[in-house]
């Protein structure tokens, strides 16, 4: 609870995966993927009741003896490569009997994510007038260096004409890193989106902002959390 105000966290893991067969339990520098999400998001202080979203008997059970809730079985329409996220989370929230005044969203595939960035990223949203928050982290390489081709094979630039040559001219630009999102339960239930006009940034270093997609992500998080054991 945040000044007041309740918060469900739903953890979000689906069965199938392409690119790492069962990535959300591969083991991961010693445990499943999933248990490094668990067992962060399980040492909050404002977080009333932690759950599970999955299709997947393997990650209901891991989840379930690592001590996150599952009340229910995601439908497997749902948990397919073309199933938009948002529709998972709203099957969660409309499932469930009782209503929160937060809901965070927490992606296994952010290993790297500590329960200082979740705590911070709830106190942020708790004490402000934002509808959600997205955590964020900075492009190394800003799209005002970036171009097109275009039908002839030349160089477009892909923000417009590039003002300055100077890149300390050039504005920070951020990317959703997947790891936290916190949206009111209302404004979910009403415009089905998490990120608007009416959202705020939450960044995040570079280093713990790693979304594993592919092998060579899952290789990269173990060496960075072996090298933090010792």
């Amino acid at each position: 609870m945040i000044n007041g105000k309740t918060l469900l966290a739903i953890i979000l893991a689906r069965g199938g995966s392409k690119g790492i067969p069962k990535k959300n339990i591969s083991i991961l520098a010693g445990k499943p993927l999933i248990n490094w999400t668990i067992e962060e998001a399980k040492k909050s202080k404002y977080i009333d009741r932690l759950i599970l979203s999955s299709d997947d008997p393997e990650i209901i059970e891991i989840a379930k003896a690592s001590g996150c809730e599952v009340p229910f079985v995601r439908p497997r329409e749902l948990a397919t490569d073309e199933s938009p996220i948002i529709e998972s989370i709203l099957h969660a929230i409309n499932t469930l009997p009782d209503k929160y005044d937060y809901i965070l969203i927490l992606q296994p595939t952010s290993p790297l994510r500590k329960i200082n960035h979740i705590d911070a990223a709830i106190n942020i949203i708790g004490n402000s007038d934002a509808d959600s928050l997205a955590s964020i982290s900075l492009v190394e390489k800003s799209p005002y260096w970036m171009f097109y081709l275009n039908d002839k094979g030349k160089l477009n630039p892909l923000m417009g004409d590039i003002k300055s040559s100077n890149r300390q001219y050039l504005p920070d630009i951020y990317v959703c890193n997947g790891a936290i999102y916190i949206i009111k339960y209302d404004i979910l239930k009403n415009k089905k989106t998490i990120i608007d006009t009416n959202t705020i940034g939450f960044i995040m270093e570079a280093q713990v902002s790693l979304d594993i997609d592919e092998e060579i992500d899952f290789k990269v998080a173990e060496t960075i959390l072996k090298s933090n054991m010792e």
